[in-house]
């Protein structure tokens, strides 16, 4: 079975050496041809672990090619699958101009029956729309079918979410192409979930917006803690232990970020509107989940009445440990507020600056370690949990910096042993408890 995968970002490319590793021959297809350069001499484009290894072992092993001729890759190819980016539009809706790309692409070159799989997250309907527009698109006599089989990995685990997925969700219309994607799945020796193109479109959606509420939810309890004096992490652990709640995603912090959370809750919202119907959920978790970003920065203004002036410690870059992707990052906003109200920003992350670089190429101080960003701090933010930053005894905070203070968005140590310490530390959900130079009295 020859495959085809069209796209090669986190989704397209994971989802082509995955295959590969598991048997499947499998040819890359992308419009980049630095990336094609790269890829060949077996480097990822992207930072995920595991994958360089991967890419290494099925390109030397003959099992997985790299191209720009998108012709050549469709014109036989029996299943293809794509992979490229949905972002999000203006108005919070699911751009799809690269899908549609893609399909037209293989409407013009497919030369035999083939199958389509969509692994982009995509509006409820466009399975349905792409295989109608490839058919109408299409210049040879052939039958294409379009699946959906949506993706469920999260960055900085790819590899092994893909490698060890919890279920594979099958949207088809057809017994055939239910056959197709079982032969190829069978390898992976995961549960499969069969259901129509829609419904599975769907499952992609309602998983992600579901995650989402879970994390802004558990961020509400967090600032409502913060007012009565409970511990959101006692009350995360607590509620835990219910079997129909569960652990994950229970994590106070300074909201979420990256590639799918933010895009999927906008798009989902947006369909609903413009199909007539308000999802107050979803609504809801985007509203907590913007103002929840700038959670930290307000209590900084409270603190110290003004930012200008002063120097101020960034630690973290990146939306989450693991990945060195920005998009959605907390960081973000933050920064802009930082260096809009006059303060000097040092930075440091462990895999993130030089993307950070692109975005504020001035206005930040980047350096490449944390002590040095600590050096002469007046106050330090926390904005990613990589073990590098919370592996910072917090002694040396107190050692390194003008004044001991700290607001992590993440929890990243203990408010008490902080405060014995004698740093000033201020985190999401659980109460400041100042230093004995202050009087102790909880803040």
């Amino acid at each position: 079975m020859k495959i085809v995968v069209a796209g090669t970002g986190y989704v397209g490319l994971v989802t082509g050496a995955c295959l590969s590793h598991l048997g499947h021959n499998v040819t890359c297809v992308d419009i980049d041809e630095n990336k094609i350069e790269l890829m060949k001499k077996g480097i990822s484009p992207i930072y995920e672990p595991g994958l360089e290894e991967l890419l290494k072992e099925g390109y030397e092993q003959g099992r997985l090619s790299f191209t720009l001729d998108y012709k050549e890759a469709y014109k036989n190819a029996d299943v293809i699958f794509i992979g490229v980016g949905t972002p999000e539009k203006e108005d919070g809706s699911a751009n799809l101009d690269y899908v549609f790309i893609v399909a037209e692409q293989i409407a013009e070159s497919v030369e035999k029956d083939c199958l389509v799989v969509i692994k982009s997250t995509v509006p409820i309907g466009t399975n349905d729309e792409i295989e109608e527009f490839i058919k109408e698109k299409s210049t040879h006599k052939v039958s294409v079918e379009v699946a959906s089989n949506p993706e469920f990995l999260a960055q900085g685990t790819a590899v092994k979410d893909t490698l060890s997925a919890s279920r594979i969700v099958i949207g088809v219309e057809s017994k055939k192409a239910e056959k197709t994607l079982r032969d190829i799945y069978e390898r992976f020796n995961q549960p499969l979930v069969i259901t129509n193109r829609r419904s599975a479109e769907m499952i992609k959606y309602a998983s992600n917006d579901f995650l989402a509420l879970k994390i802004s939810f558990i961020n509400e309890i967090a600032n409502l803690c913060e007012i009565v004096g409970a511990n959101v992490e006692d009350v995360s652990k607590g509620m835990s232990f219910d079997s129909r709640i569960g652990d994950k995603f229970l994590k106070a912090g300074i909201g979420y970020g990256g590639s799918c959370f933010p895009k999927d809750t906008k798009a989902l919202h947006w369909l609903a509107e413009d199909n007539g119907y308000e999802l107050k959920t979803v609504k809801a978790t985007i509203e907590v989940n913007e103002n929840q970003k700038f959670r930290l920065v307000k209590k900084a203004r409270k603190r110290f009445k003004r930012l200008r002036g002063l120097r101020i410690a960034v630690l973290g870059l990146t939306f989450k440990p693991g990945t060195d992707d920005l998009r959605e990052a907390p960081s973000i906003p933050n920064v802009k507020v930082l260096i809009n109200e006059g303060a000097e920003v040092v930075a440091y992350d462990p895999i993130g600056v030089n993307n950070f670089k692109k975005l504020f190429p001035q206005g930040v101080h980047y350096v490449d370690n944390p002590e040095s960003a600590l050096k002469d701090a007046d106050l330090a933010f926390i904005f990613t949990e990589w073990n590098e930053i919370k592996s910072i005894p917090l002694t040396r905070y107190k050692a390194l910096m003008k004044q001991a203070v700290i607001f992590d968005g993440r929890n990243c140590y203990d408010v008490k042993e902080a405060a014995e310490i004698g740093v000033e530390y201020h985190s999401v959900g659980r109460q400041a408890i100042l230093p004995d130079f202050f009087g102790g009295d909880a803040k």
